[in-house]
């Protein structure tokens, strides 16, 4: 039976927000709006935070509060507890920016598998993300990157073996440290049951984290979906790659797992590649990547047997393609295979919406120190308000529901 889901339902969309926390998002998504305010605010708190200056309050009441779901993981929880009651359930992601040293590595590497551990406890927590950045030095990346391009060989593990060869005994040990931290992290996944969601990086540096989730998916996904890699569909190669990737889990039997999204670093990957002079990798325009993503979504749902797939995305007409097929080849609308998510704070037409029908929806919920997740919200303004129509759009939700309450 077909179920019909209507986007602009706003009474689903914001059921959990009181009428001062809508205003609050009325407010705070009309200063976005205003391009000139965000540069300034983008500028400002960073400065402000380093200074000493008493401006934690200020950010934990206003775009904190929007976005994340607590400064500690305990914080989470209330959160975690409110999306459960209307079946949304939560990916949480340590939202702390990356910092380089091996000390530093190993205690990204014991936070995320303290997330882990958090997680397998909670009712509302399937999924957790992680940043290989978070655990590996750039400049090896960048290194094994380069010469994985160098190769004339066609898989992308024999690309990634070969260059690993090509290191010195120091780069090899260093590299070995990144894929036991991986490892452990993967191995509490799998005992805990929760699924780890590999976060995409720049296109200079993607290829070994793409071999070592695969050689990951390739060890825990045997029976179960623990491991996930994330495509970034804006990139014109990245199609190809899902197929590519579901030929190798199927040759090798093991479950490929793929969170599908459009991309995050479109201005810096268009910008590296003018300077440098080589092609961009991304795609011409906006409707290349709309073709891109929904193939890739009816790829995956073709393909249940052997892939498991997150819709991750804020697009309406993405999200509502993933129902139909799903409605189409009659399967459940909650498959165990297919899920949808959204970054908490946004789209929550389309999540609550999504979960009301019967999908399995996630939210995004980062959390971490005020100080420490500063970057991460600036980069949530600056998106809202370079997303074409985002801003308005979330504003014009909000709006509609002020006005059907008479708030």
């Amino acid at each position: 039976m077909n179920t019909d889901i209507s986007f602009n339902d706003t009474a689903i969309a914001f059921a959990y927000k009181s009428d001062k926390e809508l205003r609050h998002s009325h407010w705070l998504y009309s200063m976005m709006g205003k391009p000139w305010l965000v540069q300034i605010g983008s500028r400002l708190a960073p400065w402000s935070i380093k200074a000493g200056l008493p401006v934690k309050g200020l950010i934990r009441k206003t775009i904190f509060k929007q976005f994340l779901g607590g400064e500690s993981l305990e914080q989470t929880i209330p959160v975690a507890e409110m999306l459960r009651q209307y079946n949304v359930t939560v990916i949480l992601d340590y939202g702390v920016e990356a910092m380089e040293g091996e000390d530093n590595y190993e205690q990204a590497c014991k936070e995320f598998i303290r997330v882990i551990d958090f997680a397998a406890t909670q009712p509302n927590v399937p999924f957790m993300s992680i940043k290989v950045t978070g655990m590996a030095r750039f400049a090896l990346l960048e290194k094994i990157d380069s010469l994985m391009r160098e190769s004339e060989a066609n898989s992308l593990i024999t690309r990634y073996n070969a260059a690993l060869q090509q290191l010195s005994v120091e780069e090899k040990n260093e590299w070995q440290r990144v894929y036991e931290r991986t490892k452990q992290i993967c191995e509490a996944a799998n005992k805990g049951d929760v699924g780890v969601l590999v976060d995409a990086e720049e296109t200079w540096i993607q290829d070994p984290v793409d071999a070592l989730t695969m050689i990951l998916m390739g060890e825990y996904n045997k029976n179960k979906l623990v491991v996930y890699n994330t495509i970034q569909l804006y990139r014109h190669d990245r199609l190809g790659f899902l197929m590519n990737s579901y030929e190798a889990a199927r040759d090798n039997n093991f479950l490929l797992g793929a969170k599908l999204v459009r991309g995050a670093y479109m201005e810096k990957e268009r910008k590296r590649a003018k300077v440098k002079g080589y092609p961009s990798p991304i795609q011409p325009n906006k409707e290349a990547t709309d073709k891109d993503y929904d193939e890739a979504v009816r790829f995956c749902i073709d393909r249940l047997h052997h892939v498991g797939v997150m819709i991750a995305t804020h697009n309406e007409n993405s999200n509502l393609l993933g129902v139909r097929l799903l409605q189409q080849k009659g399967l459940p609308l909650n498959h165990a295979r297919v899920h949808f998510s959204q970054l908490y704070g946004m789209s929550d037409n389309i999540s609550f919406n999504l979960a009301k029908a019967g999908c399995s929806v996630s939210k995004l919920l980062p959390f971490g120190p005020i100080e420490d997740v500063v970057p991460y919200l600036i980069r949530r303004a600056q998106e809202n308000t370079s997303i074409g129509g985002q801003t308005s759009r979330e504003l014009s939700l909000v709006k509609r529901e002020m006005s059907r309450r008479r708030v």
